[in-house]
């Protein structure tokens, strides 16, 4: 069994600057530290976009401080609030696809992991905030899939390839989602995929790939279905994911990082104290 770690939605602000009274600094330290602590022997950490909020080179200078020295290896992708540019300047030796795109494939035990970049700057406004895979990201994706041969593949991105629920994020959802899904339905051992961009703790099936996405390490979007607002946001307890990888199984949990109780503190209810005397 092999450990990967998810956290995703960071995004880092100028130094003083919040989002709805939330420090995005703070908040990701408290979920880099936990996780170090509690999760030491996981094989990789994934940050899954938004990893600032508005892609200034301060910001990137930011998340690299936070994150240099870090015990678990680290994969960046970048989402709709990123910029290219200063990313790249921020760190150069981020794997890259066709064109400049912050695309990778690595190998994690018998698993082959593959990061997309769905960022799509050929749109103005609201709409920016959209994702798309160009046809020369869809084709390198293609690639990968057929060099990966009988291997099994996840999937890390930032936008959601389908409709999840909320009106205002569906509207900013990948807007070629169907081709995405159309090309990992040809290859059946693509096993599932993890997004982002969304703040909120989701899974499901689409189209007949199975999925998950996990709250944001800030601010979260609220459970309201009715109102085609994607800047909605509540103080919610943040989260990030904790796959659990073995060969014939693939388990995914949220952990809410600032209310979770140390194993130790825990107690037993009536019931597991019941099996627990038995054993």
């Amino acid at each position: 069994m092999h450990k990967i770690l998810v956290m995703t939605d960071i995004h880092l602000c100028d130094a003083g600057e919040t989002i709805i009274g939330l420090d995005p600094l703070d908040q990701f330290q408290r979920a880099l530290d936990h996780a170090a602590k509690t999760h030491p022997d996981a094989k990789a950490l994934f940050l899954t976009g938004d990893l600032t909020h508005a892609g200034t080179p301060a910001q990137y200078q930011a998340l690299k401080t936070a994150i240099d020295g870090y015990p678990i290896p680290i994969t960046l992708l970048i989402g709709n609030h990123d910029e290219r540019e200063p990313f790249l300047a921020a760190f150069p030796d981020a794997p890259q696809g066709p064109d400049g795109f912050i695309q990778s494939v690595q190998t994690i035990g018998d698993d082959v992991i593959i990061t997309l970049d769905t960022v799509d700057r050929s749109l103005d406004s609201l709409m920016g905030h959209a994702g798309f895979l160009c046809p020369a990201r869809l084709a390198w994706l293609e690639q990968q899939l057929i060099d990966a041969g009988d291997a099994r593949v996840l999937l890390f991105l930032h936008h959601p390839p389908h409709d999840i629920g909320f009106p205002g994020m569906d509207m900013i959802r990948m807007r070629n989602g169907d081709e995405l899904l159309a090309l990992l339905n040809r290859f059946p051992n693509v096993a599932h995929f993890f997004a982002g961009h969304v703040h909120r703790t989701i899974s499901g099936t689409t189209q007949g790939q199975s999925f998950s996405m996990f709250k944001s390490t800030c601010h979260q979007m609220p459970m309201v279905t009715d109102v085609c607002d994607p800047s909605l946001s509540v103080e919610e307890p943040a989260a990030y994911g904790i796959i659990f990888v073995t060969d014939d199984s693939i388990v995914v949990h949220s952990e809410d990082y600032d209310i979770a109780v140390d194993a130790g503190a825990a107690k037993r209810d009536g019931a597991s104290q019941v099996t627990a005397d038995r054993v």
